[in-house]
């Protein structure tokens, strides 16, 4: 019988692309998600159009802050490993709700890193992200640069959860890796999201909210390649003892202004723009040094930032009709 993979979050943007790319593989995939209204559960449920009815996916529907729902997970399915992609997301909602944010980040990563302990589960990759890395003085990032300084409740969740799981890694000998991503996007992106919600406001003849002066920059990543750094990671940690952080991005920094640019000529739509102030907890620029996950995973991204936003432009056009 194949392998049986739980994904936390598996109903999210990330998660559903990753449990569909898994199923494709021969493996059993075990959705775990809470459909909270962070954004419209709706959306959530659509997303796993393509895994409902497939006999190798079961979902079940649990909070990872819940302790005992998930012993329960744990106790009713042989799982194999964990890929915990379930959080709260975001920057700026993190500065206005601390303490939410820190809860959902470390007990959920706490309470699973428990249970693979009791189970004797091996194989667990954590979901963190590029806001580690603050506002560091050197471009790209790699993982060596010190990642001490958050500026955001968000980053200082995800760096706290990558510690948290190399201590599991050093007492029971869990095999952990954790992914830094760096702004994934393309089709079923968050809605919250700055090109989903360009799109939105582009579509509907609104104004963009321009922060600062558009020069700053992010790594943009498009969903397949960071899908397939993912599922590199899980083969790694099923094959040896291992802990490491690694980049998952693409290597290149698209500004805002070419990025509002290029959502302008895949739509055909010349957008409106509303200048504001930079952003309390936003970082100015993002790029990842990918050499490290080159080295371990094989990684080598094969999607361009104007590839995948056609890709996305074309998925959310088709919604919107």
């Amino acid at each position: 019988m194949p392998e049986l993979i739980l994904v936390t979050g598996g109903a999210g943007f990330i998660g559903s692309h990753l449990c569909e790319a898994l199923l494709r593989d021969g493996k059993r995939v075990l959705c775990v998600d809470n459909f909270c209204d962070f954004f419209d559960p709706a959306r959530k449920h659509a997303n796993l159009r393509g895994c409902l009815g497939n006999p190798l996916f079961a979902l079940e529907t649990v909070d990872v802050t819940d302790a005992a729902g998930l012993a329960d997970v744990f106790d009713k399915y042989d799982i194999s490993a964990v890929c915990h992609l379930a959080a709260m997301a975001g920057v700026r909602p993190s500065i206005q709700n601390p303490g939410l944010y820190l809860h959902v980040n470390l007990s959920g990563t706490l309470n699973l890193l428990k249970l693979c302990q009791k189970h004797g589960i091996k194989s667990f990759v954590f979901a963190s992200s590029s806001s580690v890395y603050g506002n560091g003085p050197k471009l790209p990032y790699s993982e060596s640069d010190p990642v001490d300084h958050p500026i955001s409740p968000y980053a200082a969740s995800k760096k706290a959860g990558e510690l948290l799981c190399h201590t599991w890694h050093h007492l029971w000998g869990i095999s952990i890796l954790c992914l830094r991503f760096f702004t994934v996007f393309g089709p079923r992106q968050r809605p919250d999201l700055a090109i989903h919600k360009f799109a939105t406001l582009l579509k509907a003849g609104k104004p963009l909210p321009v922060y600062g002066d558009g020069s700053s920059s992010r790594d943009y990543t498009y969903i397949d390649d960071t899908v397939t750094g993912i599922m590199a990671a899980l083969e790694l940690t099923g094959k040896t003892s291992v802990y490491d952080v690694i980049n998952l991005g693409n290597d290149q920094s698209v500004s805002l202004e070419h990025m509002v640019h290029s959502l302008e000529r895949v739509s055909g739509i010349k957008a409106l723009r509303q200048q504001l102030p930079p952003q309390d907890g936003d970082v100015l620029h993002t790029r990842a040094d990918i050499s490290k996950a080159a080295r371990l995973l094989g990684y080598n991204p094969q999607t361009s930032f104007e590839q995948g936003l056609e890709h996305f432009w074309r998925w959310f056009d088709q919604q919107s009709e």
